[in-house]
């Protein structure tokens, strides 16, 4: 029987994990999978741990070759995809017995998705979780519909990568790419910039191992001033692609950071706005430092928001609808 979904399972010196990892794959409740384990040239008994898998059930293929990093392996193992849907696994995670199930049925039920995610679970728990990945757990489930996904593309990345299903061709087209940045965001904003609506699962379906040697822990990749690097491109390539300035509300960490990015660009900021009374009056970087009151005589220009933190970015919300701001065409919402 041909597979209705392939999992594109990535996997590099994995031997302590996969197991368990595959373990969880052959319980699904949709049992018309491929999963392609493609192992970038482990030097630990990966290799050998899926190949029993794949000697022990023939929905399971190994595909082997010399190290070469994640991208060029997501790419080579993206070829040999046979079925209509793909869905990304990571050798370290864990799947719900029912999220193949559930993804398909929401890529199903609703034609113009290119792809949807789901809500994860980060484990292990406990003190050694820091409160910025509790924070992003949280943020990233509370995120429901497509229309979310597109609002909060520039806060963080809006999908958990390894929570991934997309339809294949949509994922053919667009392929993964080293622009230096994570190739998750960078993937998610391109299908976005291209008018594809990327959906969300809202059921927890992928547990999601935190530990410190995750690739996104500790490659230079998934750096936070790359993430910044990259959403400032696609923010030069749409939303700024026809004005030089806009008005930053927030000058904290992300704030400067952002601008610096931006700059690189030649996109420079007009107004700072601030709440800081020592701030107030004053000018960074050329712009004067206004109030939100200010924002009233400023109609037509765009706002940047970049704020930290769920409740600031609501409360900003608020405020700029109230003065008659339209959300992702007068502003735009950063971390």
């Amino acid at each position: 029987m041909a597979p209705r979904v392939s999992i594109l399972l990535p996997a590099f010196d994995a031997a302590l994990t996969l197991d368990a990892c595959l373990r969880s794959v052959a319980r699904q409740t949709e049992t018309r999978f491929e999963c392609l384990i493609v192992d970038d040239g482990s030097r630990d008994d990966t290799a050998a741990i899926a190949a029993r898998w794949a000697a022990a059930d023939g929905r399971f293929r190994l595909l082997c070759g010399r190290h070469a990093g994640l991208v060029p392996t997501l790419a080579r193992g993206l070829e040999a995809c046979r079925a209509p849907y793909v869905a990304r696994m990571d050798a370290d995670d864990l799947m719900h017995r029912r999220r193949l199930a559930a993804q398909l049925a929401a890529l199903d039920a609703a034609p113009g998705l290119a792809a949807v995610g789901c809500h994860v679970r980060l484990f292990p728990r406990g003190a050694a979780l820091q409160p910025r990945r509790r924070a992003y757990e949280s943020w990233l489930n509370g995120l429901r519909t497509a229309a979310d996904v597109r609002r909060d593309a520039f806060v963080e990345c809006p999908i958990a990568h390894p929570s991934l299903c997309a339809r294949r061709e949509e994922l053919v087209a667009f392929g993964y790419r080293d622009r230096g940045w994570p190739e998750d965001y960078d993937l998610v904003l391109r299908l976005l910039e291209a008018g594809r609506e990327v959906g969300v699962v809202p059921e927890r379906l992928l547990g999601w191992r935190d530990h410190p040697g995750r690739l996104s822990r500790t490659a230079a990749t998934y750096g936070l001033e790359r993430f910044t690097a990259c959403r400032a491109e696609f923010l030069v390539r749409g939303w700024l692609a026809t004005s030089a300035h806009y008005v930053l509300w927030g000058y904290g960490d992300t704030g400067r950071s952002l601008r610096r990015a931006l700059a690189g660009h030649g996109r420079t900021p007009s107004h700072v706005v601030e709440l800081h009374p020592g701030r107030v009056g004053n000018r960074i970087h050329g712009a004067p430092v206004v109030t939100p009151d200010a924002l009233g005589g400023l109609r037509g220009a765009r706002v940047l928001v970049s704020v930290a933190g769920a409740r600031a970015r609501s409360e900003i919300r608020a405020a700029l609808a109230r003065m008659g701001f339209e959300e992702l065409h007068d502003f735009v919402c950063c971390a």
